[in-house]
């Protein structure tokens, strides 16, 4: 059976419901609480992919592609170029982010996951992308053919579910705005071990401390998240930022507004990336300082980024009962 990849068309659109609609339920059958199925999953899904398909103007570029056998829809993938973040060089341009809503029909022919994946990486490239992203659930179908096709893991998100309560935090409270110079000077340590674990995808940006100091200060007046730091007699050892989830890691599909997320956050404890002291405890406290105030806000589960290189930060977060839920991927474009 002859299998063409092609962009997708606004006819193909029932057809690449019912693919992600499978795809969103294999994912919630892996976690229901943290990948909930939206209420009105299937218009979500039609919503968003016409929406990426008719946009004039998009805020950047997506690409849905299909494998098509002439007579059925039996494979999908969803791309994006990722906007750098400001705090990073970006010398490398936006990459490129196969996105985590893509899906093979079962009965798919056996190549097609391949030939996809494929045309996906061809057509980031062509779009100017020059380092290559790629997200999968852990275990899930395409984290295999990413490795066989040169990708190699970047990013991990580890998920928790069954919050911990807000209680008193030893050495941790509430960001104020006099902190964050503090946060700033932190901030700079963590970027430097980000660098040292991927110096291509996180070389700081020249003006990173200013940036970043602009945000933090900013992020302190927005209603929807918390900010902590670590404060031992005055002196500041860290700092977390707990915000709600955004569509980003999660396909229309999902019901995202019960998971928080926390991307910014280090402490001096977990400076040395390869290995944590077995007393370290109050970066631990940090972490659950942040958890508990999702909680308090109504979450039921909350995702950590972590660099997939940082074991320290790893062993952390297991030990605080968080798990892989998400691996991002990275491949420089030949």
């Amino acid at each position: 059976m002859r299998t063409t990849i092609r962009p997708a068309m606004l006819s193909d659109l029932e057809r690449i419901s019912e693919l992600l609609l499978a795809d969103a339920e294999a994912r919630c059958a892996l976690d229901p609480q943290l990948w909930k199925l939206d209420s009105a999953a299937r218009e979500k899904i039609l919503a968003t992919v016409t929406l990426a398909m008719e946009a004039d103007k998009p805020g950047f570029r997506q690409q849905w592609l299909v494998a098509d056998t002439g007579r059925d829809i039996v494979g999908v993938t969803h791309s994006i170029l990722l906007p750098v973040p400001p705090i990073y060089a970006g010398e490398f341009g936006p990459p490129g982010l196969i996105m985590e809503d893509c899906f093979i029909k079962p009965d798919a022919p056996p190549e097609t996951r391949a030939a996809l994946l494929r045309a996906a990486e061809a057509d980031l490239v062509n779009a100017g992308a020059r380092i290559l992203l790629a997200s999968s659930v852990e275990g899930g179908d395409w984290e295999s053919e990413y490795l066989r096709q040169g990708f190699e893991p970047l990013t991990l998100y580890f998920a928790k579910t069954g919050l911990c309560e807000a209680r008193d935090f030893t050495d941790v409270r509430q960001a104020i705005e006099e902190d964050v110079p503090n946060i700033v000077t932190s901030s700079a340590v963590n970027r430097q071990i980000l660098k040292g674990l991927h110096p291509f995808f996180w070389k700081p940006h020249d003006d990173a401390d200013d940036r970043f100091g602009s945000w933090m200060k900013r992020s302190l007046t927005l209603s929807d998240r918390n900010m902590f730091v670590s404060d031992s007699g005055g002196r500041l050892r860290g700092y977390a930022i707990s915000h709600p989830a955004t569509p980003l890691h999660f396909p229309s599909p999902h019901d995202i507004s019960a998971v928080g997320v926390i991307d910014d956050y280090f402490h001096e404890e977990l400076e040395q990336s390869q290995g944590l002291d077995a007393g370290s405890t109050t970066a631990a406290e940090l972490l659950a300082a942040a958890e508990a105030a999702r909680r308090t806000r109504g979450d039921a589960s909350v995702m950590v980024v972590c660099p997939a290189a940082w074991q320290s930060k790893i062993t952390l977060l297991e030990q605080s009962g968080y798990r892989k839920a998400i691996t991002w991927f990275i491949k420089m474009s030949e």
